[in-house]
């Protein structure tokens, strides 16, 4: 792989939920036993960044203590709206995992699509989550994930003006290291160390390469 060039790998939940979950969710858990072989796997990897999503309880209860043991650090993309909810991560879990060497960003209030917002939840998502994240923390937000990889031109646009210096969202390719939008491979519940490393490490074919790009070129023009 070019030495300009990462692997970013997302996860959700782990082990078993602690919340009721949101239709469409269920696919992107994964068991623990699972979720720590692909992590054993990625860790190989000459050049990868992992990411969270969702702030689930299982960031600060399986995730954290994994990476640590391993090495690694990861950027957690926590839900504002959810902070100190059933099954989800509270105050001091995200002041933990800041104090343990890991990144905190915004996935906004409540889990809304961001494309297409209008002024009021744009503020309540892009604005009002990171004021309430970066309180809690104390510093900035910089970093954010767009829920359910959703965006259009209009809101990169927007994100670029209020400041947010790095955007990850769920295009399944390799990403230039420096790019300001950061597309990730999610883990599935399906997923394997074995599938994950031919679905990001595998070169893909022309077709396949052609069509991720003009999917992505899509949704930042639209």
């Amino acid at each position: 792989m070019p030495s300009n060039r990462v692997i970013n790998i997302c996860f959700h939940g782990v082990g078993k939920p602690r919340r009721e979950l949101e239709p469409g969710e269920a696919p992107y858990w994964v068991e623990e036993d699972q979720f720590l072989a692909i992590l054993d796997e990625i860790a190989t990897w000459p050049s990868v960044r992992i990411s969270f999503d969702d702030g689930n309880a299982s960031d600060v209860d399986i995730a954290l203590p994994a990476l640590v043991e391993r090495g690694l650090t990861a950027d957690f993309f926590v839900l504002a709206g959810r902070l100190d909810s059933a099954g989800s991560l509270g105050e001091d879990d995200v002041r933990e995992l800041r104090r343990r060497g890991m990144t905190v960003g915004s996935h906004g209030m409540w889990h809304r699509p961001w494309r297409g917002m209008d002024p009021g939840t744009s503020n309540d998502e892009l604005v009002e989550a990171r004021t309430r994240l970066a309180g809690v923390i104390g510093e900035p937000i910089e970093t954010a994930a767009c829920p359910l990889g959703r965006y259009d031109r209009r809101l990169l646009t927007e994100m670029r003006r209020l400041g947010y210096k790095r955007v990850f969202t769920s295009d399944r390719r390799a990403a230039r290291r420096d790019a300001w939008l950061q597309p990730r491979f999610s883990v599935c519940a399906p997923d394997t160390p074995r599938s994950i490393r031919a679905q990001a490490l595998v070169p893909p074919s022309l077709v396949r390469r052609s069509k991720l790009s003009a999917v992505g070129v899509v949704k930042r023009l639209r």
